[in-house]
């Protein structure tokens, strides 16, 4: 059987150590060096990027977020989820869970820089790649065993291998015929996993799972599920097709499919991104408009620093509102030319907070910018009524640049403050 050492990447007949130097870290599959189609899922990726810049969390449960009461876990480290720790748990109950965890602010654009490492990793790989998010893509490999002069799987097994030499961070591998089972073999040996699902074994992978595995299925699509008696994959195939399509509609077709393992999907590295925002839940429901303006602040640095780390800008700001009551209410307006600037921003979101007026009190607040472009159309516009706009344009330039060297907290402004 083809095995593999993910060590020292010599290929070899099936065994339990590798025979070159030992390591028992081995994958074997009769498919190995037959299939294409992967998906790369790095491991607790904001947690384990703050334990490599600071090692003396290393070996500490480390979780991103606030400490604020209201607040919710944005990812923790394995160490924490050994805990029962997990991503969009509320805070106050992931802390009874982990008393002693180390709550770490996130650091969108440290994050969005080692995600560009690892795309540049990926790129001499192969051109077919699907970001889902900073921390996971797709990959098509087809065609380029010529190229590498090695079956994908060995450049995979590099890949991870390179980014944990290079960068220090560490990443799961899923491969498979198709996107829908590489994405699910991404997730059966994490942390520094790699997962093989291959054709000849789909039916038989497939048949007990529960349907909850299917990327998309979330809690509404399973209380639906469940009221149609349905509950594993076996239970899908049980249904007609033109049933599931009557009952469930389009997703309905969509999951006949997978539940024979089929997806058609092709790898696209052209889905773009549609929206950047950032929201805070309060710890105590507010309507003070000077808190509400330092949240407006804080929400729109943030914003723009993930803008920029991705070289976008926005033409439409957004400001969300939510009630005490949970009713929700949301504000855009569309601005002559798209914009990265914290301050332009600010301002626009702070324009729509004044029409909204105190509607409170809020729980929560989000800003954001979509109908997003490459950031050489940004900011090209001169507004002729606010003078001081290219000098503040200017400054916050210059504060980026000193904030990329010395770290966020170099600077301050006193709004952030609020």
């Amino acid at each position: 059987m083809p095995a593999l050492c993910r060590d020292c990447l010599t290929q070899f007949d099936t065994g339990r150590r590798c025979p070159d130097c030992g390591s028992p870290r081995v994958m074997e599959h009769p498919e190995l060096f037959d299939l294409t189609i992967a998906h790369m899922d790095c491991d607790a990726f904001y947690a384990s990027v703050e334990k490599r810049d600071n090692p003396a969390l290393r070996d500490k449960p480390v979780i991103i977020g606030s400490r604020h009461p209201r607040s919710v876990v944005s990812t923790a480290c394995y160490i924490a989820r050994i805990k029962g720790v997990r991503s969009a748990m509320p805070m106050f109950q992931a802390l009874k869970l982990c008393p002693d965890a180390e709550v770490v602010p996130g650091r969108m654009e440290v994050y969005a820089q080692a995600s560009r490492d690892i795309r540049m990793l990926m790129d001499e790989l192969t051109p077919s790649i699907e970001p889902l998010s900073l921390d996971e893509a797709f990959l098509d490999m087809s065609g380029t065993q010529k190229l590498h002069h090695a079956p994908p799987a060995v450049m995979l097994a590099k890949l991870v291998k390179r980014m944990e030499n290079e960068l220090g961070l560490s990443g799961s591998i899923g491969l498979s015929h198709n996107k829908f089972l590489a994405k699910i073999a991404s997730d059966l040996d994490k942390p520094r996993g790699f997962s093989v699902i291959g054709k000849a074994e789909t039916n038989d992978f497939l048949r007990d799972k529960p349907v909850r595995m299917i990327w998309g299925v979330g809690k509404a699509m399973q209380v639906s599920l469940d009221a149609a008696g349905i509950r594993t994959f076996s239970d899908l195939l049980r249904w007609d097709r033109k049933d599931l399509g009557a009952r469930f509609g389009s997703m309905g077709d969509r999951l006949w499919h997978l539940a024979r393992g089929q997806d058609m999907r092709r790898v696209s590295n052209s889905a773009p991104v549609k929206s950047i925002s950032k929201e805070t839940t309060f710890s105590t429901d507010t309507s003070d408009l000077t808190v509400l303006d330092g949240h407006i602040f804080r929400l729109s640095e943030q914003v723009s620093a993930r803008a920029k780390a991705k070289g976008q800008a926005g033409r439409i700001v957004t400001l969300k509102l939510k009630r005490a009551n949970h009713t929700q209410l949301s504000r855009r307006v569309s601005l002559y030319d798209p914009t990265q600037m914290a301050d332009r921003i600010y301002r626009t979101a702070s324009e729509l907070m004044a029409l909204v007026g105190n509607e409170g009190p809020y729980r929560l607040i989000g800003v954001g910018i979509s109908e997003l472009s490459l950031a050489d159309t940004a900011d090209l516009s001169v507004d002729l009524l606010d003078q001081d706009a290219g000098k503040r344009a200017a400054a916050e330039r210059a504060t980026d640049k000193i904030r990329a060297r010395f770290g966020r907290n170099a600077i301050k402004k006193g709004r952030a403050l609020r």
